[in-house]
């Protein structure tokens, strides 16, 4: 299990150029790898591309994606108040369209961040439209739907 899940983050990871840069992308990878690291050794053992460990990869991910895109919604609005260096609205648009859209928009009401910028607002629309896309595109291809 922790094999496949690192096949698939990392091998992400390196084809997708954008992603590279992504340190918050690389955070996410290291607790997807950790967390399945942890199930399978406490818990139980899965067969490498079996459903259960898509549906694990699934929960793992989403959990990570969406806590990792809060943080850096955190880390951007701490910078902002700081007049530090700001995380790029490229690295909040992938985390967002990755499936933290959810994380986003929490973390734009807990923060108060990002809500006024029009432009970055019709961006994140944008990537969750695209999300949705994306995602009905391969249930069709893969038939389920």
């Amino acid at each position: 299990m922790v094999l496949t899940f690192a096949a698939v983050l990392l091998g992400l990871l390196a084809l997708i150029r954008p992603l590279q840069k992504n340190n918050f992308y690389i955070l996410h990878s290291a607790i997807v790898i950790l967390s399945a690291y942890y199930v399978q050794t406490h818990y139980f053992t899965v067969t490498p591309f079996a459903p259960k460990t898509f549906l694990l990869f699934l929960v793992f991910h989403l959990a990570s994606i969406n806590i990792t895109t809060i943080l850096a919604y955190y880390v951007d609005k701490r910078a902002a108040i700081r007049h530090a260096w700001r995380v790029p609205e490229n690295t909040l648009h992938g985390l967002e369209f990755l499936g933290g859209w959810p994380g986003a928009l929490v973390a734009q009401k807990l923060f108060h961040h990002k809500t006024v910028k029009k432009s970055f607002r019709a961006v994140f629309w944008l990537m969750v439209v695209m999300e949705f896309v994306a995602v009905w595109i391969i249930l069709q291809y893969l038939r389920l739907i």
